[in-house]
């Protein structure tokens, strides 16, 4: 997956590469460098 530096914080719903199903992504930057990554099953 690729993860957008520019934008501080962000989340979104994406499917899984291996299962197909959709995971919810959140992740935040400073200064263009990760620094918080968290993803969670949404189950349907």
């Amino acid at each position: 997956m690729i993860l957008d530096a520019s934008v501080r914080q962000q989340s979104y719903i994406e499917d899984c590469e291996v299962c197909c199903n959709p995971i919810q992504i959140t992740s935040t930057f400073e200064e263009g460098e990760l620094i918080g990554f968290y993803s969670e099953s949404i189950e349907q």
